[in-house]
């Protein structure tokens, strides 16, 4: 996955990724649905057996927190309980879950995450419940294992609090309404157009190309794609020489619709990024001129300038 750095070790690299999905945020409703009582556990304060520049403090939640700036709110803990000590940080690792919220995998995902990321101003530390932690990984991880992606080490569920004062959205005993099995959109094709949205993927995604596709297989679960036209926008991992031969892999992809891939009559953007030693596609638009949100998209390509990241889940 990654290996941590400072504070022990459990800091983690900045990322800019994750899964590559098209962003947008999920409403989590009010504070007042949160289950915040008095702290009873032995986590202890901030301070305790951390090693901080900065004593903790409360500060706004800033719009750019695309993560969290909704999350019913307003005021955050610095250092957060994931210890990032500066909002830049938070900004940076946040900003690699923002996509995962607009796939609404679970409905606690925004206050399972926010809970860590931008910790509501208490005099005390409280964790998410750890059946919350499970119930989201569980819900969640299927979704990221589209994109080659697993639940990382840092939020690994058995960390948080089981019988104790924690922090819950829905009761643990709560069912959702299930997507029927088979029917589902594969997620990499299931992604919103706006351009906001697609420029947060764009810098998601290692590599970026506009092509004509030549056929569609299925081969090991996948859908493996084989492009006929390529013109790279991003090669990122891709070496110019191998370009003629590429080929794409939607992973897990071989039995869940694709409507992108129904007509291919079409050039298409296509976004992804490098698992071992498979291309995958993490995202596809049909690439139409015509459509005001794309056409706003390939302008703000031009100029935009995508922050860099290490990737907190390699």
């Amino acid at each position: 996955m990654g290996s941590g750095h400072g504070a022990g070790g459990r800091r983690w690299a900045a990322s800019g990724v994750l899964l590559a999905l098209a962003a947008g945020l999920l409403a989590a409703g009010t504070a007042s649905e949160y289950d915040y009582v008095s702290f009873q556990s032995d986590i202890g304060s901030y301070q305790s057996g951390r090693f901080y520049t900065k004593p903790p403090q409360c500060v706004d939640i800033p719009v750019d927190l695309r993560l969290c700036h909704n999350v019913g709110y307003k005021k955050m803990v610095l250092p957060n309980l994931l210890e990032h000590e500066t909002m830049a940080e938070v900004k940076q690792q946040a900003s690699s879950w923002v996509p995962l919220l607009n796939k609404n995998c679970h409905i606690g995902t925004q206050v399972f995450l926010c809970s860590l990321f931008a910790p509501v101003c208490l005099d005390r530390p409280i964790y998410p419940c750890r059946w919350l932690c499970e119930a989201v990984r569980d819900s969640c991880e299927p979704v990221m294992q589209f994109f080659g992606f697993f639940w990382p080490e840092m939020l690994k569920c058995d960390k948080f609090p089981e019988g104790d004062v924690c922090i819950a959205m829905t009761p643990p005993n709560a069912t959702e309404a299930s997507k029927p099995q088979g029917t589902t959109v594969c997620p990499p094709c299931d992604n919103e157009l706006k351009s906001e949205a697609i420029i947060e993927h764009l810098c998601a995604s290692e590599f970026a190309l506009r092509m004509k596709i030549k056929e569609v297989k299925k081969e090991n679960g996948d859908k493996k794609i084989i492009p006929k036209k390529k013109k790279p926008l991003k090669l990122g991992p891709i070496k110019k020489k191998e370009l003629k031969k590429l080929v794409l892999f939607l992973k897990n992809g071989a039995d869940c619709p694709c409507h992108q891939l129904d007509n291919l009559s079409h050039h298409f953007l296509i976004m992804g990024r490098k698992v071992k030693n498979q291309y995958l596609l993490t995202a596809i638009h049909k690439w139409d001129k015509k459509n005001k949100e794309f056409k706003n998209f390939m302008k703000k390509m031009k100029n935009h300038e995508c922050p860099t990241f290490q990737s907190v889940f390699k």
